[in-house]
């Protein structure tokens, strides 16, 4: 038997992993079964370039849990160690085993994706055990070795009777974490960390039904075998060719991932990429609406199938965060404890990859079925929306993709749009003006208006199209975007000089100081307008500057600081060649004239949602008082 200290830095290095070197200790788990799962796949790869000669087999890794003597157990079939090499790769924690392997046999094993690493992953079991036993014997033909700690530097070395390859660890399990004693916590922690590992993980033991003989009575009793309970998927839909996959089996694996949701995805899109860096994972776009406070944090990630995180923060682009599905690649720089991403020029290139496939994926979608794809628009714009204002080399591929639905349920790209009312929404400057409205109902009077006069009318009511519509004005020289509530339709498209007023300078000026008297100053500003005498004498409207900025501050980002807290503010635009301004000023009696404007500035107010709780209660009796 040897006896011995661990070549550590520091006089000891387990209170320290304990308390610091981990975040969340039950990362234990994964860190031991995924040191199995490398010991097993280095033994396969060693198998196939003929460096060892035994036999693979079909090997698994079992977690057993031993209640009563305060065990857990983490058995594999790998490699296994000699007491050469547990002396190496265990007692001198500094050094790496991984390292060394791959330097070895990196001409043969650099496609093989075999990452992994001994050393501190493996004290990571210090966080919940007061002692740790290694059993373990190599494929080469030499004796089993017994490795044992009692969480001080102190071990014991000593040959073991273990005669099958691989290693066995025992965690004797700590008073303060006699939770994973349990059999719910194991299993959750498998189903969250080895879900779907590349070696098969056998937890316990299951009935399985025999197969109804077909002579069976007709009192046949089903019968039924016990047999390993595998908790694993060890060849999930992400590690296959996309060629392999049907529409069906990408929809299985988001009812794997996603077992309680029962709403189907919209779509896939398969990441799959080996220069210049790997990079595997398929991502799913769930139904999204308008809703921009969507939950994150759905995407998980993965290396050679063992789970990291799901907060894939820097690794998949922001406005993709919003989906669901995974991402696996060996090639992400992870902190000791696999938990935390650290920064790195590799990470923006699988960010940028991620990009520039998503934008593909989507244009070939778009023109593979247009229509198919128009259908599922309401359900996705937000995020492509939110990604030409967060990611330039997103925003250079949108315009083939990006829609803009009418309110009467037409699409069209920008450029389609810009061809379709070139001709009729041109104004006197050479503008093109583009309208659009933000809520059908609310704004229906307006676009009934806008219709009238030919123009094409969008519906635009994601809470960020302000940004956007700011950027798409920049960006494209005489293009503006007016909501349709914002003036008069004169005045929206504005095709030649005023036209003629009835009312003389001076009239108008009478009839401003009247109105100004009656309409509240704090949220209404004046204007008279020489209109068509058939247009409505009053109407209200919100300047398309100070509504797009106060939406912008309320949404965050753009716009001027303080905005989104300023009350409400409105024009009230008065047809000075309509009836009611003439009866208004020739009205002499002071309480009939109130009465008029008040009655035509409610008219317009309901037509903009804005007559409310007592005032439309004031108004419906004075309507009902007028018609008696």
């Amino acid at each position: 038997m040897t006896t011995g200290k661990i070549n550590v830095s520091v006089e000891n290095i387990f209170p320290l992993i304990k308390k610091f070197l981990y975040s969340d200790h039950e990362i234990f788990l994964r860190e031991l079964i995924s040191n199995g799962t490398d010991a097993t796949l280095k033994l396969k790869h060693l198998i196939s370039i003929g460096e060892a000669k035994v036999e693979y087999g079909n090997p698994i890794i079992e977690v057993k849990i031993d209640k009563e003597g305060k065990k857990l157990h983490i058995i594999d079939q790998g490699l296994g160690m000699t007491a050469d090499e547990v002396e190496k790769y265990i007692n001198q924690v500094a050094f790496s085993g991984a390292e060394e392997f791959l330097e070895k046999y990196k001409d043969s094993a650099k496609d093989s994706g075999i990452i992994g690493h001994f050393g501190l992953g493996f004290y990571s079991a210090f966080m919940v055990a007061s002692k740790v036993e290694i059993i373990t014997k190599s494929y080469k033909d030499e004796p089993a070795a017994h490795w044992t700690c009692d969480g001080s530097p102190e071990f014991t070395l000593e040959p073991a009777d273990k005669t099958t390859r691989g290693t066995e660890i025992i965690l004797h399990i700590a008073e303060d974490s006699l939770e994973f004693l349990e059999d719910f916590k194991i299993k959750e922690l498998l189903n969250k960390y080895n879900k779907f590992m590349p070696i098969p993980i056998k937890f316990g033991t299951r009935q399985e039904a025999l197969p109804k003989p077909e002579d069976a009575p007709e009192d046949y009793k089903t019968e039924y075998k016990e047999v390993d309970n595998i908790i694993n998927n060890p060849n999930p839909a992400w590690t296959k060719q996309p060629s392999e996959l049907n529409e069906e089996d990408y929809k299985n694996f988001y009812r794997e991932l996603y077992p309680m949701q029962f709403e189907e995805p919209l779509f896939n899109i398969h990441l799959n990429v080996d220069y210049p860096f790997n990079l595997t994972g398929i991502l799913y776009f769930p139904k999204l609406g308008a809703d921009i406070q969507i939950q994150k944090d759905k995407i998980q990630l993965f290396q050679n199938q063992v789970y990291v995180t799901d907060n894939v923060e820097g690794i998949v682009p922001e406005f993709l965060m919003m989906l669901k599905g995974v991402v696996d690649s060996p090639d992400i720089p992870l902190n000791v404890s696999r938990s935390g991403l650290q920064a790195d020029s590799e990470v923006k290139k699988i960010s940028n990859y991620i990009t520039r496939k998503v934008a593909d994926k989507l244009k070939s979608l778009f023109n593979e079925s247009r229509e198919d794809f128009e259908q599922k628009w309401n359900d996705i714009k937000i995020v492509l929306e939110y990604g030409m204002l967060s990611e330039p080399k997103f925003y250079e591929k949108a315009g083939a993709f990006v829609l803009y639905p009418t309110v009467d349920g037409h699409y069209f790209t920008l450029e389609e749009l810009k061809e379709k009312i070139k001709g009729n929404q041109t104004d006197k400057d050479g503008k093109l003006v583009v309208l659009y409205a933000g809520n059908k109902e609310a704004q229906h009077s307006y676009i009934d208006i806008a219709k009238d006069k030919g123009y094409e009318v969008l519906l635009l009511d994601s809470p960020i199209i302000s940004h956007l519509i700011q950027k798409l004005e920049a960006d494209n020289e005489n293009l503006t975007f007016t909501r349709v509530d914002s003036d008069h339709i004169d005045n929206l498209i504005k095709k030649e000089e005023n036209a003629i007023s009835k009312l003389s300078e001076e009239e108008q000026a009478s009839l401003k100081t009247v109105l100004e008297n009656l309409v509240p100053k704090q949220n209404y500003s004046v204007q008279l307008e020489a209109l068509d005498s058939n247009a409505a004498p009053f109407i209200i409207t919100q300047p398309e500057f100070l509504r797009r900025m106060k939406e912008m501050s309320q949404s965050g980002g753009g716009g001027m600081f303080g905005m989104g807290n300023m009350p409400e503010m409105y024009n009230l635009v008065v047809n000075t060649n309509s009836d009611l301004a003439s009866a208004i000023l020739n009205t002499t009696e002071a309480t009939a004239q109130e009465s008029l404007v008040k009655q035509a500035l409610d008219l317009a107010k309901l037509s903009q949602n804005l007559l409310k709780g007592e005032e439309l209660t004031a108004f419906v009796k004075r309507s009902f008082e007028l018609i008696r």
